[in-house]
C-alpha cells in the first residue's frame, strides 16, 4: 500500500510500478498482440495470384461479411496497453517516472494499428517519439509510424522518413529488416517494383523470423517475374523451396507451383517434372495443398494436349476443398476450354458459368468470359439442331435392316447401362444399411415401414409405389436405412441414433424405383395400379398427349415386362416418314450449319471450324440463298488459313454470280457502289423511312432484306424494325408476339437484349391502356378500308377549306395509317367533345361542305387505344 501511489516520485514507487507494468499488465498485453498476429498470420487468405503484400491485416469493418468477426486477442491486448497506461503512469511535475511508459503506448500503437484505426494508433507512435526520444524502443516506433503513414497512403513522407532512419548506425539487425520491408511496400504501392526488390533482398538478409524470410523472398520471386527476370524469380523460389520446414508449407507449395508456371513444356525435361509432382502429391504433409498441385499438374497435361489427363486432375484439383477462389474459376475455365475444343458445347457453357460464379464481375478477364458464353449460347443451339437433324436424317436414309441393327445394338447399350446402374446403387444401398444398421435400437414405430410379405411400400396418397427389399431369413441384414441431413434420428428426437425410414436413404430410394420399373414399368397415378388394362390405358392416354417419346411399359398376364424401349419397333416407328417433314428438317440443319459457320469465323475466329461447317453445308444441297453467303464467308475464311482454296471461291463467286453484291465486293472493294449498298447503309435508309412514317413500304423491303442477309449479323436489326412496324400495322398482339421472336431467336445481340427490355417494361404499360380515361383534346376520325380511295382527296379538301375559313389555329388534319389496308383521315385540336359535335355538323349540313362520310368523334386518349390495339370496333360497340 506504500508503493502504490502514482503521484510520489519515490524510489519503491517507480520501481513497484514499473515491475508490475512490465511483468504484469505490459506482458500479458504482449502475449495477446503476439497471439493476434500469429492469428492474423495463419488466417489470412493471401492471394498467390497477386503481388502479396509484405504485411498482413484483418479486414476492415466493410470489408467484413456478417459472420467474420474481429480479431479478440488485439481488443485484448489495447486493453492491457490503457490499463499500464491508465493505472501506472506517474507523471510527476511534468516527467513520466515509470519506465515502461513508452512501451505501453507502442503496444497501444501497435493495436490500434491493427485495428485499422490508423490516426489514433499515429498519435500514440507520436506521443512516444515526442515524450521518449531517448527510449531505446524509439528506432522501433519510428518504423511503425512509417507503417501508419503507408496506410494512410501517405507513401512519400514515409519514404523519406524510412531512408533517413536506415542510414543510422546503431539499428538492430530486426529494425533493418522491418524498415525494409516496409519501405518496400510503400514502392509497391507507388508501382516502383524495381526500387521495391532492392530494398526487400535487405528485409529477407536481415529478418530474424523465417516466416518473414520466406514471405519476403517469394515476394521477391513475382517481382523478378513482372519485371521479365524468369531465371531470378526461379532462383527466388527456390530459396523459398530450400527453406523446407522452416518455411511455412503454403509458401513452398506456392513455390513450386511458381516454378511449374516457369517450366518449358516443349524442351523442358518432363519426366523430371512429373516425378517431381508425384513426390509432390504422394507427400502427406501436402494434403491440405492438393488442390494447387493438382491443378499444376493438370495444366501440365493441357499444354501437352492430353485432355483425358487434364480434365481427370483439373477435377481432383475441384474436389479439394480451398478458399481460393480464382483457383476454382481457372480450373472451371480452363475445363471449359477443353470440352469447346472437342465441340462439347453443352459442357463448356455450363464450365463457363461456374467459371463466371468465382470470379470478380467487375474483372475485364469476367467480361471476357461472358461474352464468351452468350456467344456460346448460339452454338449450343445450332449445334444441337445440327446433330439431332443430321442423325435423324441420316437413319431415314439406312435401309430397313441396318436401322433395325443400330436401334438393337443402342438398347444392348441402354440394358449394360441399366444394370451397371442397378448394381451401384444396390452397393450403395447395402453401405447405408451397414452404416445405419448398429443404431436403430429403440426405433419410434411412426417413422418404420416394414413389408414383410415383399409387398410394395405405398404413401398415404397413393402416389408413390416401391418395390421393398425381398423377405430375409431371420438373422440376416434388417432393412436398409439411413437418416437423411438435418432430420432427428428417432422421429423428432435428437438421440443420436440412426433412423430406419425408407425414403431418408436416397440410395435405397433409387434402388427401389430401378428395381419397381424394372417390375412394373411405368405406372399412372391411379388406383388398380397393378392392373394391366389400366398400365395400357395410361399408356394410351400418355402417347394420345405427349406423342409417346418418353419410354413406356406393360405387363402381360403373368407379369413378365415387356417394355417398349427394349423393342426395336418402338423407335423405328418414331422415325419421320413425310418428305415434307424430312424438307423440314434437312432445311433447318442446313441453316443451322449456316450460322454455325458464322459464329466460328465472326465470334471465335475459330477458322477451320466456321469452314467445315460451310463446306460441309455447301454438300447438303442447300437453299438458293444460302449457297452465295457461304461461299464469300469460305473465301474469307480462306484468305486466311489457305489462299490457294480462296482463290477457288473467288473465282466460283465471280463467275457464277457475276452481278451479286459479293462479287461487287471482291472487285472493287472500296467503291461508293459497295459502301451504299452495304448492309449497314441500306438499313439507315429503311430506318429514316420508317421514321418519317412509309411503314407499308418499309414492311415489304424488311422482308426481302431478310431473306438477303439471313445468317449476317445485321439480321437482327431488320428483325427489330419489322417488330416496330408490325406493331404500328398489326397492334399490341402481333407487336408483342414480333418482340418475342427476336428476343428468342437472338438473345445475345444488342436487339434481342433491347426486345426482352421492351416485353418486360413497355408492353405491360401498353397492355394497361384502357378507353375512358380523362382527355383534354378531342379528335374527329374518318375510317377509309383503302388508303387510295377516291374519297379520301376531296374530303380533305373541304376539311382543309373548313379549317381555313375558321380562322382556327389550333386545328390540323392528317391522314394517319391504321392497319396494313386502313387509312384514318383525322381532325385533331378540338377543346370539348361539344365543339368536335358542332365541327360535324358544320361539315355536314353547311352548303360549302356537304360532307357526307360519317365520322367518329373520339377522345386523344382514347384514340391513343386505339392505334396501339387496332381495336376502333370496339370502341365504337362500347359507344
Amino acid at each position: 500500500m506504500i508503493a502504490c501511489s502514482t503521484k510520489k516520485d519515490s524510489f519503491i514507487n517507480r520501481n513497484y510500478h514499473a515491475v508490475t507494468t512490465e511483468y504484469n499488465v505490459l506482458y500479458n498485453g504482449d502475449i495477446a498482440l503476439t497471439k493476434g498476429v500469429d492469428e492474423l498470420k495463419t488466417t489470412y487468405n493471401d492471394d498467390f495470384w497477386d503481388i502479396l503484400p509484405v504485411e498482413r491485416m484483418q479486414l476492415t469493418e466493410q470489408e467484413m461479411e456478417p459472420t467474420d468477426k474481429k480479431n479478440a486477442n488485439f481488443e485484448r491486448a489495447e486493453g492491457k496497453a490503457t490499463k499500464a497506461i491508465q493505472k501506472h503512469s506517474m507523471n510527476v511535475g511534468g516527467t513520466e517516472r515509470n519506465p515502461q511508459m513508452d512501451e505501453a503506448h507502442l503496444l497501444l500503437g501497435k493495436t490500434r494499428y491493427y485495428d485499422n484505426r490508423f490516426i489514433p494508433a499515429l498519435e500514440a507512435f507520436n506521443y512516444v517519439l515526442y515524450k521518449y526520444p531517448t527510449s531505446d524502443k524509439i528506432y522501433e516506433t519510428k518504423v511503425w509510424r512509417e507503417k501508419t503513414n503507408i496506410r494512410l497512403e501517405n507513401e512519400a513522407i514515409a519514404i523519406k522518413n524510412l531512408k533517413a532512419l536506415l542510414k543510422e548506425d546503431v539499428l538492430d539487425e530486426q529494425v533493418v529488416a522491418d524498415a525494409n520491408a516496409i519501405l518496400a511496400q510503400a514502392y509497391l504501392n507507388l508501382e516502383q517494383k524495381d526500387s521495391a526488390l532492392i530494398v526487400l533482398k535487405e528485409a529477407a538478409r536481415f529478418t530474424k523470423q523465417n516466416e518473414e524470410k520466406a514471405r519476403y523472398n517469394f515476394i521477391l520471386g513475382q517481382l523478378y517475374s513482372r519485371l521479365n527476370y524468369p531465371d531470378s524469380a526461379y532462383a527466388s523460389y527456390q530459396e523459398v523451396i530450400d527453406m523446407k520446414r522452416k518455411a511455412p508449407r503454403r509458401y513452398v507449395i506456392q513455390a513450386h507451383a511458381m516454378q511449374a508456371g516457369q517450366f518449358n513444356h516443349k524442351t523442358g525435361d518432363t519426366l523430371a517434372f512429373m516425378e517431381k509432382y508425384r513426390d509432390l502429391l504422394e507427400d502427406r504433409e501436402n494434403r491440405p495443398f492438393l488442390d494447387v498441385l493438382n491443378h499444376q499438374v493438370a495444366l501440365f497435361y493441357d499444354k501437352q494436349d492430353n485432355n483425358k489427363q487434364a480434365v481427370k486432375y483439373y477435377n481432383y484439383s475441384l474436389r479439394k476443398q480451398t478458399r481460393d477462389k480464382y483457383l476454382v474459376a481457372s480450373n472451371h475455365r480452363n475445363l471449359a476450354e477443353i470440352y469447346f475444343q472437342d465441340a462439347k458445347y453443352v459442357k463448356a457453357g455450363q464450365y463457363y458459368d461456374s467459371t463466371m460464379v468465382y470470379m470478380n464481375s467487375r474483372s475485364r478477364e469476367f467480361k471476357n468470359i461472358k461474352r464468351k458464353r452468350d456467344n456460346l449460347a448460339d452454338v449450343i443451339k445450332y449445334e444441337g439442331i445440327a446433330q439431332t437433324n443430321d442423325s435423324i436424317l441420316h437413319l431415314v436414309s439406312l435401309p430397313e435392316a441396318e436401322r433395325r441393327i443400330f436401334f438393337e445394338n443402342y438398347i444392348t447399350k441402354l440394358k449394360e447401362q441399366e444394370e451397371r446402374e442397378r448394381q451401384r446403387l444396390e452397393a450403395a444401398a447395402i453401405a447405408a444399411e451397414n452404416q445405419a444398421a448398429s443404431g436403430n435400437a429403440g426405433m419410434d414405430p411412426m417413422f418404420m415401414s416394414e413389408n414383410d410379405n415383399g409387398g410394395i411400400i405405398n404413401s398415404a396418397k397413393g402416389s408413390v409405389a416401391l418395390e421393398s427389399r425381398r423377405a430375409t431369413p431371420a438373422g440376416s441384414k434388417k432393412e436398409l436405412q439411413s437418416v437423411p441431413t438435418g432430420i432427428p434420428a428417432t422421429g423428432g428426437t435428437s438421440t443420436g441414433q440412426a433412423s430406419k425410414f425408407y425414403f431418408y436413404t436416397p440410395s435405397t430410394v433409387s434402388f427401389g424405383k430401378l428395381e419397381f420399373k424394372k417390375q412394373w414399368g411405368n405406372r399412372a397415378l391411379a388406383d388398380n395400379w397393378r392392373w394391366s388394362s389400366e398400365q395400357r390405358n395410361a399408356v394410351n392416354a400418355q402417347e394420345a398427349v405427349a406423342g409417346n417419346d418418353v419410354a413406356s411399359a406393360g405387363t402381360t398376364g403373368t407379369g413378365v415386362s415387356t417394355e417398349e424401349r427394349f423393342n426395336a419397333d418402338f423407335y423405328m416407328k418414331q422415325l419421320p416418314t413425310s418428305q415434307k417433314v424430312l424438307d423440314s428438317l434437312a432445311k433447318e440443319r442446313n441453316f443451322a450449319y449456316y450460322q454455325l459457320g458464322t459464329i466460328y469465323k465472326e465470334k471465335f475466329k475459330e477458322y477451320q471450324r466456321a469452314a467445315d461447317k460451310l463446306e460441309k453445308l455447301l454438300v447438303n444441297n442447300p437453299e438458293e440463298r444460302l449457297v452465295l453467303p457461304s461461299k464469300y464467308n469460305l473465301y474469307k475464311i480462306y484468305q486466311i488459313i489457305d489462299p490457294a482454296k480462296a482463290e477457288k471461291y473467288r473465282q466460283q463467286i465471280l463467275n457464277e454470280y457475276p452481278d451479286s453484291r459479293y462479287a461487287e465486293i471482291i472487285r472493287n472493294p472500296g467503291s461508293d457502289a459497295v459502301n451504299n449498298g452495304s448492309p449497314e447503309q441500306i438499313y439507315e435508309n429503311l430506318f429514316k423511312k420508317y421514321q418519317e412514317g412509309d411503314l407499308r413500304e418499309v414492311a415489304v423491303q424488311t422482308e426481302s432484306y431478310i431473306e438477303t442477309y439471313t445468317g449476317e449479323e445485321i439480321v437482327s436489326k431488320f428483325e427489330l424494325l419489322k417488330a416496330h412496324q408490325t406493331g404500328r400495322l398489326e397492334g399490341l398482339t402481333a407487336y408483342k408476339e414480333a418482340l418475342n421472336f427476336v428476343a428468342l431467336n437472338y438473345p445475345n445481340s444488342t436487339e434481342g437484349k433491347q426486345a426482352e427490355a421492351m416485353l418486360k417494361t413497355d408492353i405491360p404499360s401498353l397492355e394497361k391502356l384502357t378507353f375512358g380515361r380523362p382527355a383534354i383534346s378531342w379528335k374527329i376520325v374518318f375510317k377509309f378500308d383503302n388508303p387510295n380511295d377516291p374519297k379520301i382527296k376531296p374530303l380533305t379538301d373541304k376539311i382543309k377549306k373548313y379549317i381555313k375559313e375558321g380562322l382556327n389555329n389550333s386545328i390540323t388534319l392528317s391522314n394517319d395509317i391504321y392497319t396494313q389496308n386502313e387509312n384514318l383521315l383525322v381532325i385533331h385540336g378540338f377543346h370539348s367533345k361539344l365543339a368536335a359535335e358542332d365541327a360535324v355538323s358544320v361539315l355536314k349540313d353547311y352548303k360549302t361542305y356537304k360532307v357526307a362520310e360519317t365520322p367518329v368523334i373520339i377522345s386523344s386518349e382514347d384514340y391513343k387505344v386505339v392505334q396501339v390495339k387496332k381495336n376502333l370496333t370496339e370502341f365504337l360497340a362500347i359507344k
